[in-house]
Protein backbone atom coordinates (compact mmCIF):
# COMPACT_ATOMS: atom_id res chain seq x y z
CA UNK A 1 0.00 0.00 0.00
CA UNK A 2 1.26 3.63 -1.01
CA UNK A 3 0.91 4.96 2.29
CA UNK A 4 2.11 2.34 4.30
CA UNK A 5 5.12 2.47 2.09
CA UNK A 6 5.57 6.04 2.86
CA UNK A 7 5.61 5.42 6.25
CA UNK A 8 7.63 3.12 6.13
CA UNK A 9 10.44 5.77 5.01
CA UNK A 10 9.27 7.89 7.81
CA UNK A 11 6.95 10.13 6.21
CA UNK A 12 4.75 10.91 8.91
CA UNK A 13 1.61 13.50 7.22
CA UNK A 14 0.55 13.77 3.28
CA UNK A 15 -1.94 16.49 2.14
CA UNK A 16 -4.00 15.46 -0.36
CA UNK A 17 -5.40 18.08 -2.62
CA UNK A 18 -8.48 17.30 -4.59
CA UNK A 19 -8.53 17.88 -8.55
CA UNK A 20 -12.48 17.86 -9.15
CA UNK A 21 -15.61 18.39 -7.25
CA UNK A 22 -16.60 14.52 -7.48
CA UNK A 23 -13.37 13.96 -5.33
CA UNK A 24 -14.27 15.97 -2.42
CA UNK A 25 -15.44 13.05 -0.07
CA UNK A 26 -12.91 10.58 -1.44
CA UNK A 27 -9.97 13.29 -0.05
CA UNK A 28 -11.60 13.77 3.10
CA UNK A 29 -12.26 9.93 3.85
CA UNK A 30 -8.27 9.07 2.94
CA UNK A 31 -7.65 11.92 5.39
CA UNK A 32 -9.27 10.90 8.36
CA UNK A 33 -8.74 7.07 7.11
CA UNK A 34 -4.71 7.53 7.46
CA UNK A 35 -4.32 10.61 9.51
CA UNK A 36 -3.65 12.39 7.16
CA UNK A 37 -4.72 16.44 5.59
CA UNK A 38 -6.96 17.51 2.53
CA UNK A 39 -7.24 19.96 0.75
CA UNK A 40 -10.36 21.19 -2.01
CA UNK A 41 -10.31 22.77 -4.87
CA UNK A 42 -10.76 22.56 -8.86
CA UNK A 43 -7.66 22.18 -10.89
CA UNK A 44 -7.03 23.90 -14.43
CA UNK A 45 -6.48 20.56 -15.89
CA UNK A 46 -10.15 20.01 -15.05
CA UNK A 47 -12.02 22.70 -15.45
CA UNK A 48 -13.27 21.82 -18.91
CA UNK A 49 -15.45 18.87 -17.37
CA UNK A 50 -16.36 21.21 -14.43
CA UNK A 51 -19.28 22.08 -14.20
CA UNK A 52 -20.99 25.79 -13.86
CA UNK A 53 -22.16 24.93 -10.27
CA UNK A 54 -18.94 23.53 -9.05
CA UNK A 55 -17.71 26.48 -7.49
CA UNK A 56 -20.73 26.89 -5.53
CA UNK A 57 -20.85 23.12 -4.43
CA UNK A 58 -17.29 24.18 -3.58
CA UNK A 59 -18.09 27.09 -1.44
CA UNK A 60 -20.93 24.39 -0.08
CA UNK A 61 -18.19 21.79 0.99
CA UNK A 62 -15.93 24.32 2.46
CA UNK A 63 -18.60 25.97 4.43
CA UNK A 64 -19.76 22.55 5.94
CA UNK A 65 -16.13 21.67 7.01
CA UNK A 66 -15.16 24.36 7.78
CA UNK A 67 -14.04 23.73 11.32
CA UNK A 68 -12.75 20.28 10.39
CA UNK A 69 -9.26 20.60 11.53
CA UNK A 70 -8.16 18.08 8.80
CA UNK A 71 -8.91 20.62 5.87
CA UNK A 72 -5.68 22.34 5.49
CA UNK A 73 -5.93 24.75 2.23
CA UNK A 74 -8.20 25.58 -0.64
CA UNK A 75 -6.27 23.76 -3.58
CA UNK A 76 -5.23 22.45 -5.71
CA UNK A 77 -6.30 25.61 -7.88
CA UNK A 78 -4.11 27.67 -10.65
CA UNK A 79 -3.02 28.38 -13.98
CA UNK A 80 -1.66 26.12 -16.79
CA UNK A 81 -0.30 27.77 -19.89
CA UNK A 82 1.70 24.15 -20.46
CA UNK A 83 -1.15 22.42 -22.24
CA UNK A 84 -2.50 23.77 -25.84
CA UNK A 85 -6.17 23.14 -25.15
CA UNK A 86 -5.76 25.56 -22.25
CA UNK A 87 -3.81 27.90 -23.79
CA UNK A 88 -6.14 28.77 -25.96
CA UNK A 89 -10.29 29.83 -25.98
CA UNK A 90 -12.91 29.32 -24.09
CA UNK A 91 -10.51 27.05 -21.66
CA UNK A 92 -8.23 29.63 -21.08
CA UNK A 93 -10.43 32.24 -19.92
CA UNK A 94 -12.52 29.68 -17.93
CA UNK A 95 -9.18 28.62 -15.95
CA UNK A 96 -8.42 32.04 -15.07
CA UNK A 97 -12.58 32.83 -14.15
CA UNK A 98 -12.13 29.37 -11.93
CA UNK A 99 -8.53 30.28 -10.39
CA UNK A 100 -9.72 34.26 -9.46
CA UNK A 101 -12.92 32.56 -7.90
CA UNK A 102 -11.44 30.06 -5.90
CA UNK A 103 -8.84 32.97 -4.47
CA UNK A 104 -11.97 34.79 -3.53
CA UNK A 105 -13.47 31.05 -2.04
CA UNK A 106 -9.42 31.21 -0.29
CA UNK A 107 -9.95 34.48 1.46
CA UNK A 108 -13.81 34.44 2.13
CA UNK A 109 -13.18 30.90 4.56
CA UNK A 110 -10.05 32.42 5.98
CA UNK A 111 -7.45 29.44 4.35
CA UNK A 112 -4.55 28.81 2.32
CA UNK A 113 -3.99 27.65 -1.33
CA UNK A 114 -2.14 25.81 -2.84
CA UNK A 115 -0.95 26.75 -6.31
CA UNK A 116 -0.53 24.87 -9.79
CA UNK A 117 2.31 26.69 -11.33
CA UNK A 118 3.28 25.81 -14.76
CA UNK A 119 4.22 28.39 -17.10
CA UNK A 120 1.82 31.17 -15.49
CA UNK A 121 3.74 32.32 -12.55
CA UNK A 122 3.03 35.87 -13.69
CA UNK A 123 -0.93 35.71 -14.24
CA UNK A 124 -0.94 33.63 -10.75
CA UNK A 125 0.74 36.51 -9.16
CA UNK A 126 -1.47 38.73 -10.66
CA UNK A 127 -4.44 37.48 -9.44
CA UNK A 128 -2.74 36.75 -5.29
CA UNK A 129 -2.18 40.88 -6.14
CA UNK A 130 -5.66 41.60 -7.09
CA UNK A 131 -7.65 39.72 -4.82
CA UNK A 132 -5.38 40.17 -1.67
CA UNK A 133 -5.92 43.59 -2.20
CA UNK A 134 -2.42 44.32 -0.21
CA UNK A 135 -2.78 41.58 2.59
CA UNK A 136 -0.22 38.37 2.95
CA UNK A 137 -1.87 35.18 1.68
CA UNK A 138 -0.25 31.51 3.32
CA UNK A 139 -0.03 28.40 1.03
CA UNK A 140 2.11 26.62 -1.87
CA UNK A 141 3.34 27.64 -5.06
CA UNK A 142 3.20 23.88 -6.01
CA UNK A 143 6.02 22.28 -7.97
CA UNK A 144 7.58 25.91 -8.95
CA UNK A 145 9.95 26.28 -11.58
CA UNK A 146 10.09 30.23 -12.61
CA UNK A 147 12.84 33.02 -12.36
CA UNK A 148 14.52 34.18 -8.96
CA UNK A 149 12.49 37.40 -9.36
CA UNK A 150 8.93 35.57 -9.81
CA UNK A 151 9.67 33.55 -6.89
CA UNK A 152 10.78 36.01 -4.34
CA UNK A 153 7.27 37.87 -5.66
CA UNK A 154 5.44 34.73 -4.32
CA UNK A 155 7.82 34.97 -0.80
CA UNK A 156 6.88 37.91 -0.73
CA UNK A 157 3.20 37.64 -1.37
CA UNK A 158 3.33 35.11 1.96
CA UNK A 159 3.90 31.87 0.07
CA UNK A 160 6.28 28.81 0.03
CA UNK A 161 7.63 27.40 -3.12
CA UNK A 162 7.26 23.40 -3.51
CA UNK A 163 10.17 21.64 -4.63
CA UNK A 164 10.14 17.99 -5.34
CA UNK A 165 11.68 15.03 -8.23
CA UNK A 166 12.02 17.81 -10.72
CA UNK A 167 15.16 19.36 -9.02
CA UNK A 168 16.86 15.64 -8.68
CA UNK A 169 17.81 15.87 -12.30
CA UNK A 170 21.15 17.16 -13.11
CA UNK A 171 19.83 19.02 -16.12
CA UNK A 172 17.26 21.04 -14.57
CA UNK A 173 19.78 23.64 -13.98
CA UNK A 174 17.39 26.35 -13.23
CA UNK A 175 15.71 24.88 -10.65
CA UNK A 176 18.88 23.49 -8.76
CA UNK A 177 19.80 27.06 -8.62
CA UNK A 178 16.82 27.73 -6.58
CA UNK A 179 16.59 24.95 -4.84
CA UNK A 180 19.99 25.56 -3.87
CA UNK A 181 20.15 30.11 -3.57
CA UNK A 182 16.22 30.58 -2.11
CA UNK A 183 16.07 31.18 1.71
CA UNK A 184 15.65 28.00 3.56
CA UNK A 185 12.68 29.29 5.52
CA UNK A 186 11.13 29.56 1.55
CA UNK A 187 11.09 26.34 0.40
CA UNK A 188 8.45 23.10 1.53
CA UNK A 189 9.10 19.56 -0.05
CA UNK A 190 6.64 17.27 -2.07
CA UNK A 191 5.91 14.72 -3.93
CA UNK A 192 3.12 14.97 -6.39
CA UNK A 193 2.48 11.65 -6.54
CA UNK A 194 2.27 9.94 -8.87
CA UNK A 195 3.26 12.60 -10.85
CA UNK A 196 6.83 14.39 -10.73
CA UNK A 197 8.82 11.36 -10.60
CA UNK A 198 12.56 11.29 -9.60
CA UNK A 199 15.10 10.87 -11.75
CA UNK A 200 15.58 6.85 -10.83
CA UNK A 201 12.16 6.40 -11.51
CA UNK A 202 12.00 7.75 -14.84
CA UNK A 203 12.20 5.99 -18.26
CA UNK A 204 13.32 7.69 -21.09
CA UNK A 205 11.58 7.89 -24.38
CA UNK A 206 13.64 4.96 -25.85
CA UNK A 207 13.41 3.20 -22.71
CA UNK A 208 9.28 3.35 -22.82
CA UNK A 209 9.25 2.51 -26.22
CA UNK A 210 10.96 -0.73 -25.71
CA UNK A 211 8.21 -1.56 -23.14
CA UNK A 212 10.29 -0.75 -20.16
CA UNK A 213 7.11 0.71 -17.07
CA UNK A 214 7.34 4.25 -15.99
CA UNK A 215 8.33 4.37 -12.34
CA UNK A 216 5.02 5.36 -10.47
CA UNK A 217 5.70 8.55 -8.15
CA UNK A 218 5.12 8.06 -4.35
CA UNK A 219 5.14 10.01 -0.92
CA UNK A 220 7.81 7.29 -0.14
CA UNK A 221 10.45 8.91 -2.28
CA UNK A 222 10.44 12.29 -0.32
CA UNK A 223 13.25 11.14 1.91
CA UNK A 224 15.04 10.41 -1.16
CA UNK A 225 14.28 13.20 -3.20
CA UNK A 226 15.24 15.34 0.36
CA UNK A 227 18.66 14.08 0.45
CA UNK A 228 19.10 15.20 -3.11
CA UNK A 229 18.27 18.60 -2.17
CA UNK A 230 20.39 18.40 1.16
CA UNK A 231 23.48 17.59 -0.93
CA UNK A 232 22.64 20.81 -2.82
CA UNK A 233 22.13 23.20 -0.11
CA UNK A 234 25.42 21.80 2.09
CA UNK A 235 22.97 20.31 4.30
CA UNK A 236 22.36 17.24 6.77
CA UNK A 237 19.20 15.41 5.98
CA UNK A 238 17.66 16.12 9.22
CA UNK A 239 18.38 19.89 9.75
CA UNK A 240 16.68 19.99 6.49
CA UNK A 241 13.71 18.26 7.39
CA UNK A 242 13.39 20.32 10.60
CA UNK A 243 13.13 23.05 8.91
CA UNK A 244 10.80 22.07 5.29
CA UNK A 245 8.35 20.86 8.20
CA UNK A 246 8.17 23.96 10.43
CA UNK A 247 7.59 25.63 6.87
CA UNK A 248 5.21 23.42 5.80
CA UNK A 249 3.35 24.19 9.06
CA UNK A 250 3.84 27.90 8.22
CA UNK A 251 2.23 27.85 4.70
CA UNK A 252 -0.75 25.67 6.35
CA UNK A 253 -1.14 26.09 9.68
CA UNK A 254 -3.63 23.60 10.61
CA UNK A 255 -1.11 20.91 9.88
CA UNK A 256 1.04 22.48 13.46
CA UNK A 257 -1.76 20.88 15.34
CA UNK A 258 -1.97 17.85 13.48
CA UNK A 259 1.46 16.70 13.61
CA UNK A 260 1.76 17.57 17.13
CA UNK A 261 -1.30 14.60 18.04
Amino acid sequence: MVRARAAAENVAHCVLPAVQVKDFERVRTLAHEFGDSYALGIHPLYVKQAQDDDLARLDAALTAQRDEPRLVAVGEIGLDYFVPELLASPLRERQEFFYVEQLKLARQHGLPVILHVRRSADMLLKGLRAIGNGTPWQGIAHAFNGSAQQAQAFITFGLKLGFGGALTYERAENLRRLATTLPLEAIVLETDAPDMPPHWLYQTAEARAAGAPQGRNEPGELPRIAQVLAGLRGLDAETLAVATTRNAMAALPRLQALLAS
